[in-house]
């Protein structure tokens, strides 16, 4: 089995960043991609960005130039550095592992950006 161990969010002000953290043990082995999801209240869980095993990276179109995913493979870790944070950014954010033909889950971590 694989367990994805997340931390990292909390509530800040507009404008602040929070850095979010997820780190995967257990089973892991081809492993095609890791990636940040997020859901808000009454809203289906989105793509916020995700980085595959070579490196390449997507985001959502909301966080561009804000937001910046990265790896450690030697950890099996993946960060989401989250800067200029709006309200809307608000949501429980989740770490996603993706083997083939299954994906794995974080617990999620509430983010929270309010004035």
């Amino acid at each position: 089995q694989v367990q994805l161990v997340e931390s990292g969010g909390g509530l800040v002000q507009p404008g602040e960043s929070l850095r979010l953290s997820c780190a995967a043990s257990g089973s892991i082995f081809s492993i095609n991609a890791m990636g940040w999801y997020r859901q808000a209240p009454g809203k289906q869980r989105q793509l916020v960005a995700t980085i595959t095993r070579v490196g390449s990276t997507n985001y959502a179109d909301s966080v561009k130039g804000r937001f910046t995913i990265s790896r450690d493979n030697a950890k099996t870790a993946v960060y989401l550095q989250m800067n200029s944070l709006k309200p809307e950014d608000t949501a429980v954010y989740y770490c996603n592992l993706n083997r083939p033909g299954k994906d794995y889950w974080g617990q999620g971590t509430q983010v929270t950006v309010s004035s």
